[in-house]
């Protein structure tokens, strides 16, 4: 699902050169749950950014899905994309929409017919047990509804990768454990996830395999 051989990313300061990743190879397999780990500034999210071609690497293969990332031309982004649902440490729900909206609105954008729309949102819903929210407005959710929303919109179009950068950063601990049941929900029903974090106590809670950078070279490859 995913592959990575010998990537740099490297970011200009001035005269300087600064590698955000430095060498970095690692494959994950279909059907895995992986735990990203490292301290801030380890490289998590430019890791993650590569994988979704959010950005290119400087040297090294990203393959994403059978795809390989670096050759895609401009109109072949979106294909990749509709392969990969992605979650935030932020919600990022559009404010003015309801909790239905906000999910239904990923499926209107990739012309999903509109009989297909409603019970693929509700389903969505359901699977986060968002279904009672439905016509809530962001505002009116908590913190871990807000992140349960953001799971449900990623998961519509059903994806078979999810991306997780620092899902529970700003959840307590009881509804950071929530979100980490419905990944590993999700993971059980088939899904691949790779899970970015910076705390490896969550790593340990989680006993999977975990990844862990430092200083954006891959240190430990764990499980």
């Amino acid at each position: 699902m995913i592959q990575l051989q010998s990537v740099w990313k490297v970011y200009s300061a001035g005269s300087a050169k600064v590698p955000a990743l430095a060498d970095v190879s690692f494959q994950v397999a279909k059907g895995e749950f992986v735990v990203l780990a490292g301290p801030s500034g380890a490289g998590k999210t430019t890791l993650l950014r590569l994988l979704y071609r959010d950005e290119l690497p400087t040297e090294g293969e990203v393959q994403v899905a059978g795809r390989e990332v670096i050759g895609l031309r401009r109109w072949q982004i979106p294909q990749l994309r509709r392969a990969i649902g992605i979650v935030f440490q932020d919600a990022r729900l559009l404010p003015g929409r309801t909790v239905y909206d906000n999910v239904a609105f990923v499926l209107r954008v990739l012309g999903t017919p509109r009989r297909e729309i409603v019970p693929r949102v509700f389903q969505s819903l359901k699977a986060v047990g968002l279904q009672a929210k439905a016509q809530a407005f962001p505002a009116q959710l908590s913190q871990g509804e807000q992140q349960r929303a953001a799971l449900a919109r990623a998961l519509v179009k059903e994806p078979p990768l999810l991306l997780a950068d620092e899902p529970t950063g700003n959840l307590d601990e009881v509804m950071a454990d929530e979100i980490l049941e419905l990944l590993k929900e999700i993971w059980r029903r088939g899904t691949t996830v790779l899970l970015a974090t910076h705390r490896l106590s969550l790593a340990g809670q989680l006993k999977r395999r975990t990844l862990i950078l430092e200083l954006g070279r891959l240190v430990k490859d764990e499980g």
